[in-house]
Protein backbone atom coordinates (compact mmCIF):
# COMPACT_ATOMS: atom_id res chain seq x y z
CA UNK A 1 0.00 0.00 0.00
CA UNK A 2 2.50 2.97 0.68
CA UNK A 3 5.99 3.08 -1.01
CA UNK A 4 9.21 2.63 -0.31
CA UNK A 5 12.25 5.02 -0.96
CA UNK A 6 15.54 3.31 -0.16
CA UNK A 7 18.39 5.91 0.73
CA UNK A 8 20.75 3.26 2.17
CA UNK A 9 24.39 2.22 1.48
CA UNK A 10 25.37 5.76 -0.55
CA UNK A 11 26.30 8.94 0.87
CA UNK A 12 22.87 11.23 1.57
CA UNK A 13 22.94 14.24 -1.27
CA UNK A 14 22.90 17.34 0.02
CA UNK A 15 20.08 20.03 -0.08
CA UNK A 16 17.71 20.50 -2.70
CA UNK A 17 19.02 17.17 -4.46
CA UNK A 18 17.80 15.83 -1.14
CA UNK A 19 14.51 16.93 -0.98
CA UNK A 20 13.98 16.49 -4.61
CA UNK A 21 14.08 12.55 -3.18
CA UNK A 22 11.53 12.83 -0.83
CA UNK A 23 7.65 12.22 -1.80
CA UNK A 24 5.45 15.05 -1.53
CA UNK A 25 2.05 15.66 -2.95
CA UNK A 26 1.27 17.91 -5.82
CA UNK A 27 -0.53 21.45 -4.61
CA UNK A 28 -0.79 23.62 -7.88
CA UNK A 29 -1.63 27.04 -5.87
CA UNK A 30 -0.89 29.08 -8.98
CA UNK A 31 -2.92 27.08 -11.58
CA UNK A 32 -5.74 27.64 -8.74
CA UNK A 33 -5.09 31.55 -8.83
CA UNK A 34 -6.37 31.84 -12.30
CA UNK A 35 -9.62 30.49 -10.85
CA UNK A 36 -10.50 32.58 -8.04
CA UNK A 37 -9.46 35.76 -9.49
CA UNK A 38 -12.91 36.31 -10.95
CA UNK A 39 -14.39 34.95 -7.64
CA UNK A 40 -12.74 37.63 -5.39
CA UNK A 41 -13.06 40.66 -7.79
CA UNK A 42 -16.97 39.71 -8.18
CA UNK A 43 -17.16 39.86 -4.08
CA UNK A 44 -15.24 43.41 -4.47
CA UNK A 45 -17.82 44.62 -7.11
CA UNK A 46 -21.03 42.90 -5.62
CA UNK A 47 -20.35 42.17 -2.41
CA UNK A 48 -23.24 40.09 -0.54
CA UNK A 49 -25.00 39.58 -3.52
CA UNK A 50 -21.96 37.54 -5.01
CA UNK A 51 -21.47 35.65 -1.48
CA UNK A 52 -25.49 34.46 -1.40
CA UNK A 53 -24.88 33.59 -5.17
CA UNK A 54 -21.38 31.74 -4.59
CA UNK A 55 -23.14 29.42 -1.44
CA UNK A 56 -25.74 28.11 -3.72
CA UNK A 57 -23.68 27.68 -6.58
CA UNK A 58 -20.66 25.85 -4.19
CA UNK A 59 -22.40 24.60 -1.25
CA UNK A 60 -26.16 24.00 -2.54
CA UNK A 61 -27.27 26.27 -0.31
CA UNK A 62 -29.92 29.14 -0.13
CA UNK A 63 -29.36 32.13 2.10
CA UNK A 64 -31.05 35.04 2.54
CA UNK A 65 -27.85 36.59 5.08
CA UNK A 66 -24.54 35.50 5.21
CA UNK A 67 -24.06 36.85 8.79
CA UNK A 68 -24.68 34.45 11.59
CA UNK A 69 -27.49 35.74 13.94
CA UNK A 70 -26.21 35.55 17.62
CA UNK A 71 -29.34 33.22 18.59
CA UNK A 72 -27.93 30.27 16.22
CA UNK A 73 -24.70 30.78 18.20
CA UNK A 74 -26.05 30.56 21.89
CA UNK A 75 -28.56 27.51 20.81
CA UNK A 76 -25.35 25.91 18.86
CA UNK A 77 -23.67 26.07 22.94
CA UNK A 78 -27.13 24.71 24.55
CA UNK A 79 -27.43 21.97 22.32
CA UNK A 80 -23.62 20.94 22.34
CA UNK A 81 -23.18 17.59 23.51
CA UNK A 82 -22.07 17.64 27.19
CA UNK A 83 -18.66 15.40 26.66
CA UNK A 84 -18.04 17.85 23.17
CA UNK A 85 -18.44 20.89 25.55
CA UNK A 86 -16.28 19.91 27.91
CA UNK A 87 -13.15 18.70 25.85
CA UNK A 88 -13.50 22.07 23.69
CA UNK A 89 -13.00 24.19 27.24
CA UNK A 90 -9.92 22.05 28.16
CA UNK A 91 -8.65 22.68 24.58
CA UNK A 92 -9.24 26.49 25.00
CA UNK A 93 -7.81 26.16 28.85
CA UNK A 94 -4.78 24.46 27.36
CA UNK A 95 -4.14 26.80 24.28
CA UNK A 96 -4.70 29.97 26.31
CA UNK A 97 -1.97 29.00 29.44
CA UNK A 98 0.78 28.59 26.35
CA UNK A 99 -0.20 31.27 24.40
CA UNK A 100 -0.55 33.58 26.94
CA UNK A 101 3.08 33.01 27.80
CA UNK A 102 3.96 34.50 24.36
CA UNK A 103 2.93 37.84 24.53
CA UNK A 104 5.85 40.15 24.05
CA UNK A 105 6.73 43.02 26.25
CA UNK A 106 8.09 46.99 25.15
CA UNK A 107 11.47 46.39 25.76
CA UNK A 108 14.03 50.04 25.19
CA UNK A 109 17.39 49.51 24.70
CA UNK A 110 19.69 53.02 25.46
CA UNK A 111 22.23 52.83 22.53
CA UNK A 112 24.04 55.86 23.91
CA UNK A 113 23.54 58.45 26.64
CA UNK A 114 20.31 60.72 25.05
CA UNK A 115 19.79 57.75 22.79
CA UNK A 116 17.03 54.90 22.83
CA UNK A 117 15.14 52.75 20.71
CA UNK A 118 12.47 50.82 22.05
CA UNK A 119 10.02 48.42 20.53
CA UNK A 120 6.52 47.88 21.37
CA UNK A 121 4.29 45.36 20.37
CA UNK A 122 1.28 46.35 18.85
CA UNK A 123 -1.39 44.00 17.81
CA UNK A 124 -3.00 43.86 14.27
CA UNK A 125 -6.42 46.29 14.08
CA UNK A 126 -8.72 43.40 12.72
CA UNK A 127 -8.55 39.70 11.75
CA UNK A 128 -10.66 37.33 9.43
CA UNK A 129 -10.46 33.69 10.89
CA UNK A 130 -11.33 30.77 9.15
CA UNK A 131 -12.88 27.38 9.56
CA UNK A 132 -13.10 24.70 6.62
CA UNK A 133 -16.15 22.87 6.62
CA UNK A 134 -15.82 20.18 4.04
CA UNK A 135 -14.71 16.95 4.48
CA UNK A 136 -14.94 17.02 8.46
CA UNK A 137 -15.71 19.69 10.93
CA UNK A 138 -12.71 21.17 12.73
CA UNK A 139 -13.92 22.98 16.27
CA UNK A 140 -10.16 22.75 16.64
CA UNK A 141 -9.03 24.56 14.37
CA UNK A 142 -11.72 27.86 15.69
CA UNK A 143 -9.62 27.53 19.38
CA UNK A 144 -5.97 27.81 17.00
CA UNK A 145 -6.96 30.60 15.50
CA UNK A 146 -8.85 32.70 18.19
CA UNK A 147 -6.56 31.98 21.15
CA UNK A 148 -3.77 33.36 19.39
CA UNK A 149 -5.32 36.85 18.52
CA UNK A 150 -7.36 36.75 21.61
CA UNK A 151 -4.03 36.77 23.75
CA UNK A 152 -2.42 38.86 21.61
CA UNK A 153 -5.01 41.43 21.90
CA UNK A 154 -6.52 42.02 18.60
CA UNK A 155 -9.85 43.86 19.43
CA UNK A 156 -11.86 42.82 16.31
CA UNK A 157 -11.89 39.43 14.42
CA UNK A 158 -14.82 37.99 12.73
CA UNK A 159 -15.17 34.34 11.26
CA UNK A 160 -16.16 32.62 8.03
CA UNK A 161 -16.88 29.22 7.74
CA UNK A 162 -18.67 27.33 4.73
CA UNK A 163 -22.85 26.67 4.89
CA UNK A 164 -23.91 23.50 5.56
CA UNK A 165 -26.82 22.09 3.50
CA UNK A 166 -28.06 19.62 6.64
CA UNK A 167 -27.95 22.80 8.93
CA UNK A 168 -30.01 24.98 7.10
CA UNK A 169 -27.29 26.95 5.43
CA UNK A 170 -25.54 27.77 9.02
CA UNK A 171 -22.52 26.49 9.40
CA UNK A 172 -21.53 23.14 11.49
CA UNK A 173 -23.23 23.42 14.62
CA UNK A 174 -19.95 22.43 16.81
CA UNK A 175 -18.21 25.30 15.08
CA UNK A 176 -21.05 27.60 16.15
CA UNK A 177 -20.26 26.55 19.63
CA UNK A 178 -16.87 26.82 20.02
CA UNK A 179 -17.13 30.37 18.42
CA UNK A 180 -19.98 30.92 20.95
CA UNK A 181 -17.34 29.37 24.24
CA UNK A 182 -14.56 31.94 22.78
CA UNK A 183 -16.72 34.91 23.06
CA UNK A 184 -16.55 35.33 19.00
CA UNK A 185 -19.67 36.97 18.11
CA UNK A 186 -19.16 37.74 14.82
CA UNK A 187 -19.92 34.84 12.18
CA UNK A 188 -20.06 34.23 8.86
CA UNK A 189 -21.29 31.24 6.42
CA UNK A 190 -18.85 31.93 3.62
CA UNK A 191 -16.15 29.03 2.83
CA UNK A 192 -13.43 29.40 0.37
CA UNK A 193 -12.01 32.17 -1.89
CA UNK A 194 -15.13 33.97 -1.29
CA UNK A 195 -14.64 34.31 2.32
CA UNK A 196 -11.19 35.49 2.27
CA UNK A 197 -12.51 38.34 -0.84
CA UNK A 198 -14.89 39.38 1.81
CA UNK A 199 -11.99 40.18 4.89
CA UNK A 200 -10.39 41.46 2.35
CA UNK A 201 -12.40 44.19 0.68
CA UNK A 202 -15.28 44.04 3.05
CA UNK A 203 -19.00 44.02 1.92
CA UNK A 204 -21.65 47.13 2.92
CA UNK A 205 -24.99 46.96 4.17
CA UNK A 206 -26.99 45.63 7.60
CA UNK A 207 -25.29 42.06 6.60
CA UNK A 208 -21.82 43.61 5.80
CA UNK A 209 -18.35 42.79 7.38
CA UNK A 210 -15.67 45.15 7.70
CA UNK A 211 -12.14 44.63 5.76
CA UNK A 212 -9.87 43.15 7.99
CA UNK A 213 -5.92 43.70 8.13
CA UNK A 214 -5.14 40.08 8.30
CA UNK A 215 -6.47 36.48 7.75
CA UNK A 216 -5.87 33.29 9.25
CA UNK A 217 -6.98 29.34 9.25
CA UNK A 218 -6.50 26.51 7.20
CA UNK A 219 -8.60 25.53 4.25
CA UNK A 220 -8.02 24.01 0.74
CA UNK A 221 -6.43 24.93 -2.39
CA UNK A 222 -9.15 27.63 -3.25
CA UNK A 223 -8.24 29.03 0.24
CA UNK A 224 -4.87 29.13 -0.35
CA UNK A 225 -5.20 31.01 -3.70
CA UNK A 226 -7.31 33.40 -2.36
CA UNK A 227 -4.32 34.22 0.44
CA UNK A 228 -1.95 34.53 -2.41
CA UNK A 229 -4.29 36.92 -4.30
CA UNK A 230 -4.43 39.49 -1.44
CA UNK A 231 -1.24 39.44 0.00
CA UNK A 232 -0.11 42.88 0.35
CA UNK A 233 -3.47 43.72 0.65
CA UNK A 234 -4.17 41.58 3.48
CA UNK A 235 -1.68 39.80 6.57
CA UNK A 236 -1.54 36.25 6.02
CA UNK A 237 -0.69 33.40 8.22
CA UNK A 238 0.23 31.05 5.32
CA UNK A 239 -0.52 29.33 2.11
CA UNK A 240 -1.60 26.28 4.09
CA UNK A 241 -1.47 22.56 1.45
CA UNK A 242 -2.60 19.28 2.22
CA UNK A 243 -1.83 17.97 5.78
CA UNK A 244 2.15 15.78 6.88
CA UNK A 245 3.22 13.87 9.39
CA UNK A 246 6.85 12.48 9.27
CA UNK A 247 8.19 9.98 12.05
CA UNK A 248 11.41 10.01 12.77
CA UNK A 249 11.86 6.28 14.67
CA UNK A 250 14.05 3.16 15.30
CA UNK A 251 13.88 -0.31 16.20
CA UNK A 252 12.81 0.82 19.72
CA UNK A 253 9.15 2.34 18.40
CA UNK A 254 6.07 0.61 18.45
CA UNK A 255 5.18 -0.64 15.10
CA UNK A 256 1.40 -0.12 16.09
CA UNK A 257 1.81 3.46 17.63
CA UNK A 258 3.56 4.15 14.29
CA UNK A 259 1.08 2.80 12.03
CA UNK A 260 -1.71 4.47 14.43
CA UNK A 261 -0.18 7.87 13.46
CA UNK A 262 0.21 7.83 9.72
CA UNK A 263 -3.42 6.38 9.47
CA UNK A 264 -4.35 9.35 12.09
CA UNK A 265 -3.09 11.97 9.07
CA UNK A 266 -4.22 10.19 6.12
CA UNK A 267 -7.68 10.22 7.38
CA UNK A 268 -8.05 13.96 6.57
CA UNK A 269 -7.36 14.45 3.09
CA UNK A 270 -6.56 11.61 -0.16
CA UNK A 271 -3.69 14.32 -0.43
CA UNK A 272 -2.53 14.03 2.70
CA UNK A 273 1.12 12.67 3.77
CA UNK A 274 2.43 10.02 5.59
CA UNK A 275 6.55 9.33 5.63
CA UNK A 276 8.34 7.20 7.88
CA UNK A 277 12.24 7.52 8.32
CA UNK A 278 13.89 4.79 10.02
CA UNK A 279 17.12 3.13 10.05
CA UNK A 280 15.46 -1.02 11.05
CA UNK A 281 14.10 -2.49 7.98
CA UNK A 282 12.74 -4.57 10.61
CA UNK A 283 10.59 -1.65 12.15
CA UNK A 284 8.97 -1.02 8.83
CA UNK A 285 7.99 -4.32 7.70
CA UNK A 286 6.26 -4.16 11.34
CA UNK A 287 4.96 -1.30 10.34
CA UNK A 288 3.04 -2.68 7.20
CA UNK A 289 1.87 -5.34 8.54
CA UNK A 290 0.04 -2.94 11.02
CA UNK A 291 -1.45 -1.02 8.23
CA UNK A 292 -4.44 -2.96 6.93
CA UNK A 293 -6.12 -4.68 10.40
CA UNK A 294 -5.67 -0.40 11.67
CA UNK A 295 -7.36 0.55 8.50
CA UNK A 296 -9.73 -2.25 8.27
CA UNK A 297 -11.07 -0.76 11.95
CA UNK A 298 -11.58 2.73 10.83
CA UNK A 299 -13.58 5.35 8.97
CA UNK A 300 -12.74 7.15 5.73
CA UNK A 301 -10.63 4.38 3.87
CA UNK A 302 -11.49 4.25 0.54
CA UNK A 303 -11.90 8.24 -0.12
CA UNK A 304 -8.62 9.34 2.11
CA UNK A 305 -6.83 6.63 3.76
CA UNK A 306 -6.00 4.49 0.52
CA UNK A 307 -5.49 7.15 -1.56
CA UNK A 308 -3.27 8.94 1.11
CA UNK A 309 -1.30 6.51 2.02
CA UNK A 310 -1.01 4.82 -1.57
CA UNK A 311 -0.17 8.11 -3.10
CA UNK A 312 3.08 9.68 -4.44
CA UNK A 313 3.09 12.28 -0.86
CA UNK A 314 3.72 8.86 1.25
CA UNK A 315 6.31 6.61 1.70
CA UNK A 316 8.44 4.22 3.89
CA UNK A 317 12.34 5.96 3.81
CA UNK A 318 15.05 3.49 4.49
CA UNK A 319 18.65 5.20 6.09
CA UNK A 320 21.45 3.83 7.30
CA UNK A 321 21.44 5.50 11.07
CA UNK A 322 19.61 7.28 13.16
CA UNK A 323 21.86 10.61 12.01
CA UNK A 324 21.04 9.97 8.38
CA UNK A 325 17.01 10.56 9.72
CA UNK A 326 17.72 13.66 10.87
CA UNK A 327 19.22 14.82 7.91
CA UNK A 328 16.14 13.53 6.03
CA UNK A 329 13.23 15.12 7.73
CA UNK A 330 15.26 18.10 8.28
CA UNK A 331 15.15 18.30 4.60
CA UNK A 332 11.55 17.04 4.17
CA UNK A 333 10.39 19.85 6.69
CA UNK A 334 7.73 18.23 8.00
CA UNK A 335 4.39 19.89 9.49
CA UNK A 336 4.40 17.41 12.15
CA UNK A 337 7.33 15.37 12.88
CA UNK A 338 7.27 12.95 15.44
CA UNK A 339 10.23 11.52 17.08
CA UNK A 340 10.15 7.73 18.47
CA UNK A 341 13.38 6.63 18.87
CA UNK A 342 15.91 5.86 21.49
CA UNK A 343 16.78 9.20 23.81
CA UNK A 344 13.83 11.22 21.61
CA UNK A 345 14.60 14.11 23.47
CA UNK A 346 17.96 14.42 22.68
CA UNK A 347 17.37 13.81 19.40
CA UNK A 348 14.24 15.74 18.75
CA UNK A 349 17.00 18.64 20.65
CA UNK A 350 18.98 18.61 16.96
CA UNK A 351 15.91 18.85 14.25
CA UNK A 352 16.11 22.15 12.52
CA UNK A 353 13.20 22.21 10.37
CA UNK A 354 9.51 20.86 11.58
CA UNK A 355 6.43 22.83 11.96
CA UNK A 356 5.69 20.50 15.30
CA UNK A 357 8.34 18.50 17.12
CA UNK A 358 6.54 15.49 18.82
CA UNK A 359 9.10 13.48 21.38
CA UNK A 360 8.59 9.75 22.09
CA UNK A 361 5.93 7.45 22.08
CA UNK A 362 3.50 9.51 24.17
CA UNK A 363 3.37 12.69 22.68
CA UNK A 364 1.01 11.50 19.33
CA UNK A 365 0.84 14.19 16.67
CA UNK A 366 -3.50 14.28 17.72
CA UNK A 367 -2.57 15.22 21.18
CA UNK A 368 -1.01 18.21 19.52
CA UNK A 369 -4.43 18.34 17.35
CA UNK A 370 -6.54 19.10 20.22
CA UNK A 371 -5.05 19.37 23.41
CA UNK A 372 -1.67 19.75 24.18
CA UNK A 373 -1.75 23.64 24.59
CA UNK A 374 0.47 24.03 21.35
CA UNK A 375 -0.96 25.47 18.10
CA UNK A 376 -1.63 23.11 15.24
CA UNK A 377 -1.78 25.87 12.31
CA UNK A 378 1.71 24.79 10.70
CA UNK A 379 3.50 25.34 7.84
CA UNK A 380 3.18 22.36 4.88
CA UNK A 381 4.97 21.58 2.06
CA UNK A 382 8.61 22.00 3.23
CA UNK A 383 7.87 25.79 4.25
CA UNK A 384 9.27 24.97 8.00
CA UNK A 385 12.50 25.79 6.99
CA UNK A 386 11.57 28.89 6.28
CA UNK A 387 8.13 29.69 8.86
CA UNK A 388 6.68 28.93 12.12
CA UNK A 389 2.68 28.01 13.22
CA UNK A 390 0.58 30.09 13.93
CA UNK A 391 1.43 32.37 17.62
CA UNK A 392 0.36 35.15 19.12
CA UNK A 393 3.39 37.15 17.28
CA UNK A 394 1.40 36.17 13.97
CA UNK A 395 -0.71 38.95 15.35
CA UNK A 396 1.66 41.32 16.61
CA UNK A 397 3.79 44.17 14.95
CA UNK A 398 7.07 44.95 16.20
CA UNK A 399 7.30 49.30 16.18
CA UNK A 400 10.39 51.24 16.85
CA UNK A 401 10.69 54.24 18.84
CA UNK A 402 13.58 56.34 17.72
CA UNK A 403 14.17 59.17 20.42
CA UNK A 404 17.54 61.13 20.37
CA UNK A 405 18.43 64.21 22.15
CA UNK A 406 20.17 67.02 20.46
CA UNK A 407 23.43 66.01 22.03
CA UNK A 408 23.18 62.14 21.00
CA UNK A 409 22.28 63.13 17.19
CA UNK A 410 25.49 65.78 17.33
CA UNK A 411 27.61 63.32 18.31
CA UNK A 412 26.40 60.37 15.24
CA UNK A 413 25.96 62.97 12.65
CA UNK A 414 28.85 63.09 10.90
CA UNK A 415 28.92 59.25 10.30
CA UNK A 416 25.19 59.71 9.29
CA UNK A 417 26.25 62.66 6.67
CA UNK A 418 29.15 60.18 5.04
CA UNK A 419 27.03 57.17 4.54
CA UNK A 420 24.15 59.50 2.85
CA UNK A 421 27.18 60.95 0.44
CA UNK A 422 28.50 57.04 0.32
CA UNK A 423 24.88 56.32 -1.12
CA UNK A 424 24.50 59.69 -3.37
CA UNK A 425 21.55 60.73 -1.19
CA UNK A 426 22.99 64.17 -0.35
CA UNK A 427 19.11 64.78 0.82
CA UNK A 428 19.89 62.57 3.84
CA UNK A 429 22.92 64.50 4.90
CA UNK A 430 21.15 68.25 4.87
CA UNK A 431 18.58 66.41 6.70
CA UNK A 432 21.28 66.31 9.46
CA UNK A 433 23.13 69.70 8.29
CA UNK A 434 20.42 71.30 8.84
CA UNK A 435 20.20 70.72 12.57
CA UNK A 436 23.20 72.29 12.84
CA UNK A 437 23.38 75.17 10.63
CA UNK A 438 24.68 73.56 8.20
CA UNK A 439 27.53 72.75 10.37
CA UNK A 440 28.23 68.69 11.25
CA UNK A 441 30.15 68.58 14.48
CA UNK A 442 32.91 66.56 14.61
CA UNK A 443 33.36 63.42 16.34
CA UNK A 444 33.97 63.61 19.91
Amino acid sequence: MISRIDLRGDALPEGAALRDLLPRAEFDVEAALEKVRPICEDVHHRGTAALIEYAERFDGVTLDRVRVPEKALVEALEQLDPAVRAALEESIRRARTVHRAQRRETHTVQVVPGGTVTEKWVPVGRVGLYAPGGRSVYPSSVIMNAVPAQEAGVESMALASPPQKEFGGLPHPTILAACALLGVEEVYAVGGAQAVAMFAYGTSGPDGCAPANMVTGPGNVWVAAAKRYFTGRIGIDAEAGPTEIAVLADATADPAHVAADLISQAEHDPLAAAVLVTDSPELADAVERELAPQIAATKHVADRIVPALSGRQSAIVLVDTVEDGLRVVDAYGAEHLEIQTADAAAVAGRVRNAGAIFVGPWAPVSLGDYCAGSNHVLPTGGCACHSSGLSVQSFLRGIHIVDYTREALADVAHHVVTLAEAEDLPAHGAALKARFDWKVPPSK
